[in-house]
């Protein structure tokens, strides 16, 4: 039986046009609206699976009173208990994020609730913060693996596959252990209307900060250059059908034509 403690936070929705804050320090999601990271579903979905044969289940998050919208998505598929430290997220850096999730870990062990696992995103979607799971490990005195896909759990050994530079690489580290997610190593399941039903029942722990923020240090976020496009004007009406033609077949849509003899 394994305990595990999965991180999600509530970020804007990266599938429409991505538009920044006015201090460029985060990204607006006002107009796009707001869900959870695609690294921390897939994380969220191994969080279950490990504890399909027993162990609790239990998500966290940090971010104002409209988060828990993410714990109540996480609870839906299948998460057992979720944890709210109700705060600012944006006046916390990955260091003061670390040791919030750290001291939710250690609070919960004195209440007999320890969690042998901690899984995260690889990175946040918003900020691209990747540091957390590296910070948390080292301030919980655990090993840590990144990026990975497919995690499972064995006779207290923790079994991490990822993509490497050669391939798929496999680290197995003992418990308790913490991991950081990628996606693409499992599909998350959506959540039933009788799971989100469920999921409004349970009640949420809220917690406040155990530390005052230091905050983030970032300078700035940037967005990348448009990608540059061109436009080719084949004509109007029916005399561009064979300019249509044409390109159809340079796109190599239909086969050339062909030359009577």
């Amino acid at each position: 039986m394994v305990d595990v403690l999965v991180c999600v936070k509530r970020v804007p929705d990266s599938s429409s046009e991505v538009v920044l804050t006015e201090d460029a320090q985060a990204v607006d999601g006002r107009y796009a609206g707001f869900t959870m990271s695609a690294h921390e579903e897939c994380a969220v979905e191994l969080a279950v699976q490990i504890t399909a044969g027993g162990g609790e289940a239990t998500a966290l998050t940090l971010g104002d009173a409209d988060a828990v919208e993410q714990l109540r998505s996480a609870l839906a598929v299948g998460c057992t208990a979720a944890t709210h430290v109700v705060a600012d997220a944006s006046t916390f850096g990955p260091a003061d994020v670390a040791r919030e999730i750290a001291a939710v870990v250690r609070a919960h062990e004195a209440d007999g609730r320890a969690h042998d696992l901690v899984l995260l995103g690889n990175d946040a979607a918003d900020s691209g913060d990747f540091q957390v799971g590296i910070r948390l490990a080292y301030e919980l005195g655990r090993p840590v693996v990144n990026g990975a896909n497919v995690v499972a759990v064995e006779d207290g050994v923790v079994t991490a596959h990822g993509e490497g530079p050669d391939g798929v690489e496999t680290y197995r580290v003992p418990l308790p252990a913490v991991v950081t997610i990628r996606e693409g190593g499992v599909d998350p399941r959506y959540p039933s209307v009788p799971g989100r039903m469920k999921a409004k029942k349970v009640p949420v722990e809220e917690r406040t900060p155990a530390t005052e923020p230091a905050g983030p240090k970032r300078v700035r976020l940037l967005l990348p250059p448009p990608v540059p496009s061109t436009v080719q004007i084949l004509g109007k009406g029916p005399e561009a059908a064979p300019a249509v033609v044409d390109l159809l077949e340079e796109l190599g849509v239909l086969s050339p034509k062909k030359v009577a003899q």
